[in-house]
């Protein structure tokens, strides 16, 4: 094969052929010089133990899979079981309470709920954990707005295969004689080879690992439970550690053909017209491209979103193959990437088969077509909303008869009217629920988004062209993917109090969760808090229908809703208007709060933001018993301070010694983070 004469092997002469799992047989014995023996006798045994190292890799990935997936089953969140314990529990305690002295009474933070040592444990550990690794990392503008865990583990990963690249070979230099040349014309030969291509071997078995975390249908979320978007990160991190390993393997063996190995340029012309060598240069120049179309520039500014990830998928496929044509020894690493990116996008196909194929009424199969079962699209009834400053904010409700999905899923939806080839993330504000008992019920949907450019801004304009020519409400046909993500309510019990931050359409995200609330039995002393910043006062009209409710239902759940407008200011009106701060934000009689005076610029709104740390903070102080879960959706900023604030107000020691409202998780949307 082609890599006979670059490692020296006189086929020809040897007893038998040694064969190496993932590398060229070997002839043995060796009847090279001493030294060129000695130097195979490492690349051989090198490659041997990297072979067995990710196999390591890979058996340590797949038990900490096994672990978690294990551990999920063994130890589920609370549920509606646990909320009838906690009462009993309460009742227990409160008969306590009642019957100690006054002097004994836990005077600083109310009294402390008592849990099993095992329950106290996983609580208190939950909470150092959030405090120390859950605000976001540093160097955000490398790292973009990750949070401390994801990068702590990237570490992790990323020293483990720096530990796996340098161990099991022996480090050595030997100079061997060439044939038919001086004996001043001598190889250098040294473990740099080796090496590259123990560093080779680690990006191909980094390959399938690549896909699996960039998998919408992903089988680490059903094994794990955490959503597919939480694995972008690592990902995107994961291709860098490719792509310098691919670097510094091709780098490693440029060196050794052009200047260790003799006679030149004869040695290097040689080697680089190999077949494999071409397909190794092709898959490098392959990985620096998708690597460049995945900057953050390139994607905003030249390609947008939609050509990025069409041409991430073809790239990479393309990429897969030249890595192929380079070794095809190590396919083994590499045809299960290309099937598990066969599966992931059947799955999607099937899923929005399954969501839109059924029977097709007369009121369904349109004109002049007969009933019967087929696909079909949905009719979505549009509101719009104009604003040419910031984007025309887009309200689609439509009714689809289907499985419920749970709160904090969100569909991917594809309007045929604009492009049939792209589709967005969307979160229903919707609750999964049907209107009537019988069999087919259809659930409501119900989506808002701002059409800022892209796809989203082509169909709003189509929209607006609807409601201009005919004067009536528009609709436009819808195609559902999903859904996908976590059930963000799951292990809500009784005892856990509830803080909701929004800004603008990240109210669909948050909405829910309190709509899922205010409809179940009022709980006295838990705490249920919606804090939604909006730039002006029409933006309140996207859920006004739900916010109605909210208000309505929520006077006996202990409900408190405070609403900011922070783009423009309110007219003041007849009823008395109180200042709440000393930046200038008012707070009326219905808790919407807005600057006074002058209008205040775009640029400087941020100013006038709700204080999330504050919020945050006088939230948990207030909190009388039980644990506290934030949910929050809004603009990158606004998650970073959340989650710092969050973090701050975690404390496992205390939470070790019952006192529940130091335990405060954050639940947020970060599907948009870069």
């Amino acid at each position: 094969m082609a890599l006979t004469p670059r490692h020296i092997q006189n086929l020809s002469e040897a007893a038998a052929l040694e064969p190496h799992w993932g590398y060229a047989d070997r002839a043995v014995p060796c009847t090279n010089d001493p030294g060129s023996c000695g130097y195979l006798d490492v690349v051989y045994s090198a490659h041997d133990r990297g072979m067995v190292y990710t196999g390591i890799f890979w058996l340590t990935v797949g038990g900490i899979l096994l672990v978690w997936a294990v551990g999920r089953r063994l130890l589920p969140a609370p549920g509606p079981e646990d909320d009838l314990l906690a009462e009993v529990s309460r009742a227990r305690q409160k008969q306590r309470e009642q019957s100690q002295s006054p002097e004994t009474a836990d005077a600083d933070h109310g009294p402390k709920e008592h849990l099993s040592t095992l329950a106290r444990l996983r609580r208190a550990v939950a909470a150092t954990t959030r405090r120390y690794l859950l605000p976001t990392a540093p160097l955000r503008f490398l790292f973009g707005a990750t949070t401390r865990l994801q990068l702590l583990i990237l570490a992790i990963l990323a020293g483990y295969l720096t530990v796996w690249s340098f161990v099991g070979m022996a480090y050595a230099t030997w100079v061997t004689p060439i044939k038919d040349q001086p004996p001043s014309v001598t190889n250098t030969r040294t473990t740099l080879g080796p090496w590259a291509d123990r560093v080779g071997v680690l990006a191909y078995a980094l390959t399938p690992l690549s896909v699996l975390l960039a998998s919408r249908e992903s089988l680490l979320s059903l094994l794990t439970g955490v959503p597919y978007t939480s694995f972008m990160f690592l990902h995107r991190w994961t291709g860098y550690i490719i792509l310098v390993q691919s670097v510094l393997h091709t780098l490693g063996w440029v060196l050794v053909e052009a200047w260790l190995y003799q006679p030149q340029p004869k040695v290097w012309n040689e080697w680089v017209a190999q077949t494999y060598a071409i397909w190794g240069v092709v898959a490098l120049a392959l990985l620096v491209l998708l690597w460049v179309l995945s900057w953050q520039i390139v994607v905003r500014r030249v390609t947008g979103y939609e050509f990025f990830r069409k041409a991430h998928y073809v790239l990479a496929m393309v990429y897969i193959g030249a890595l192929i044509g380079h070794w095809q020894q190590l396919q083994c690493f590499l045809v299960p990437g290309l099937v598990l990116w066969g599966l992931d996008r059947g799955a999607r196909l099937v899923r929005m088969w399954m969501l839109h194929y059924g029977y097709l009424g007369a009121e369904d199969g349109g004109e002049g077509r007969r009933p019967g079962w087929g696909f079909r699209s949905v009719g979505g009834r549009a509101r719009l909303w104009r604003d040419a400053e910031l984007g025309d904010v887009v309200r689609l409700d439509f009714e689809h008869a289907q499985k419920a999905w749970s709160v904090g899923q969100h569909f991917f939806l594809c309007f045929p009217e604009g492009s049939i080839w792209q589709s967005h993330p969307f979160t229903p504000l919707s609750l999964p629920v049907t209107g009537s008992a019988a069999a087919g019920a259809k659930l409501q949907h119900s989506y808002i988004f701002r059409a800022k450019s892209g796809e989203t801004k082509k169909i709003a304009g189509l929209l607006a062209n609807k409601v201009a020519a005919a004067g009536t409400p528009a609709t436009t046909p819808v195609i559902m993917q999903g859904p996908y993500g976590e059930n963000i309510v799951e292990g809500l019990t009784h005892d856990v109090n509830v803080l909701c931050i929004a800004g603008g359409t990240g109210i669909t995200y948050v909405l829910p969760v309190l709509l899922h609330l205010v409809r179940g039995k009022p709980l006295p002393g838990r705490k249920l808090e919606l804090v939604w910043a909006v730039k002006r006062a029409q933006d309140l009209e996207w859920v006004q229908p739900e916010m109605e409710e909210l208000r309505r239902l929520g006077t006996t759940h202990n409900l408190r809703i405070r609403t900011y407008v922070t783009a423009e200011a309110l007219p003041v009106a007849s009823k008395e208007v109180k200042i709440t701060d000393e930046k200038g934000r008012a707070e009326s009689d219905d808790d919407i709060e807005s600057v006074r005076g002058t209008t205040p610029s775009t640029r400087s709104g941020a100013d006038h933001r709700p204080n999330v740390t504050a919020v945050v903070n006088d939230f948990v102080s207030g909190v009388a018993h039980g644990s506290t879960r934030v949910f929050g959706s809004g603009p990158p900023g606004m998650v970073v301070e959340m989650r710092a604030a969050v973090a701050m107000c975690n404390s496992g020691k205390k939470v070790w010694k019952g006192e529940k409202r130091f335990d405060v998780r954050l639940v947020c949307d970060d599907r948009l983070e870069w």
